[in-house]
């Protein structure tokens, strides 16, 4: 098994690139199943999570090939299978978005697994009622999906009772092609819903209203070859800016969309750091000292992500005074908070939120990454650590992070992968 081994203290300097974003990719990769003909997608991150998709998407029928770093090529132009192997999907969280994009293009579709962090129940309960809406005849027995439509989709009214990423990025891409117009209201509003249906639109969909809280779709007849370039990751730009913020120091963070990640922005302000804008397409963080306490709730976008609140609830626990950290979103988020008590951290938790009381120093220790962003937590609470910390399991940060520790590295930090 693989770690990180971090050695704490060192203060963090220069500049570090944002690959494209995770979950940007996922969705349009498994969109191309739509598409008859060749998609080149740029700026895709070489992290676990596409690149086992891309092999999924193989599986099925899919021609895929990498043209060089971050591009890839993929052609759905031959007979696609309905069946998803769980064999891989159970790996990984972004392979639900195939359910639409199946049905849409063979009138039915069968998804064997879904894997992906434990932070909560994450249902896929919207998934089904906006399909169903659709007119296709939807079931889940023992984990599986099944999915049919007799003849093509309808466009139809739909209502999410909770504005999920997944839920709209699935009715999205299935009312692509539908016959008529679908509404989805109270949709989600993140970049990466922007991003989706803007590759979408390229590839001769028509899709209004994405970023907004109403997505108009009317549907195509079906979609052509396009060329797509992802987005840069605002979870990734995030975390590097919390590390320089908990490590002290001197970053500079490009390429990234700075109104996607306003809400940090405004919070690390508030912490006493200082962050500046440049050219509208690159962040500068400096540290002046330790932070102070702030509280924060995760929301839906616009709002503080929950990608983020571990990450800060590390931050938060060498912060000057005390922090209340709501988590509103995932009700299973808190998974780093033992690891960071075993590192000396003062956390109390009380139902869905935390109180983090700061402390002076952190100690090292041996710790393990419960989750994707929990794991990440765990790094950067590392880095301003007294003496080695070790963070069991690589496997979670390689699923949403390129060259993870060789950024920091890049930026000053003591930190290695161990293969012990």
């Amino acid at each position: 098994m693989e770690s990180f081994v971090v050695n704490g203290g060192n203060k963090l300097s220069g500049k570090i690139q944002i690959s494209g974003a995770k979950n940007t990719a996922m969705p349009i990769i498994t969109a191309c199943a739509l598409v008859g003909g060749e998609i080149t997608l740029h700026s895709i991150p070489k992290t676990t999570d596409p690149i086992t998709l891309i092999e999924v998407m193989k599986k099925l029928g899919v021609k895929a090939k990498m043209e060089g770093p971050g591009t890839w090529v993929l052609n759905a132009s031959g007979t696609i299978k309905s069946v998803v192997d769980g064999e891989q999907t159970e790996k990984i969280r972004g392979s639900q978005t195939l359910l639409g994009a199946l049905l849409a293009r063979n009138g039915e579709a069968t998804i064997q697994s879904l894997g992906g962090c434990r932070i909560g129940a994450r249902p896929i309960d919207l998934h089904i009622m906006g399909l169903k809406a659709l007119g296709a005849e939807v079931e889940m027995v023992k984990g599986s999906v099944y999915a049919k439509s007799n003849g093509r989709l309808k466009g139809a009214p739909v209502f999410l009772d909770f504005p999920s990423v997944g839920a709209t990025e699935n009715i999205m891409i299935a009312a692509s092609t539908a016959e008529g117009e679908t509404t989805i209201e109270n949709s989600a509003a993140e970049p990466e819903i922007e991003d989706l249906a803007s590759f979408l639109n390229h590839a001769g969909a028509k899709i209004f209203g994405a970023g907004t809280k109403t997505i108009t779709i009317q549907g195509v007849q079906q979609l052509r070859p396009t060329v797509h370039t992802i987005i840069p990751d605002r979870i990734e730009t995030g975390t590097f800016m919390i590390a320089a913020a908990i490590a002290g120091g001197d970053v500079l963070i490009e390429p990234t969309v700075p109104y996607n990640v306003e809400s940090l922005i405004f919070k690390l302000q508030e912490t006493g750091m200082q962050v500046r804008v440049e050219n509208n397409t690159r962040i500068r963080i400096k540290s002046n000292g330790k932070p102070k306490a702030v509280n924060i709730k995760t929301l839906p976008y616009p709002g503080f992500p929950t990608d983020l609140q571990p990450q800060m609830s590390a931050m938060c626990t060498i912060a000057d005074g005390v922090s209340v950290i709501t988590e509103s979103v995932f009700e299973s988020r808190f998974g780093a908070v033992p690891e960071l008590i075993r590192m000396g951290a003062d956390i109390t938790t009380d139902s869905h939120s935390i109180i983090v009381k700061g402390v002076k120093m952190l100690q090292g220790a041996e710790v393990a990454g419960p989750d994707l962003r929990g794991a990440v937590a765990l790094v950067l609470a590392g880095l301003v650590a007294e003496g080695k910390t070790q963070v069991m399991d690589t496997r979670h940060i390689d699923r949403g992070y390129e060259n993870f520790e060789l950024k920091l590295y890049q930026l000053g930090a003591d930190i290695r992968r161990s293969s012990q």
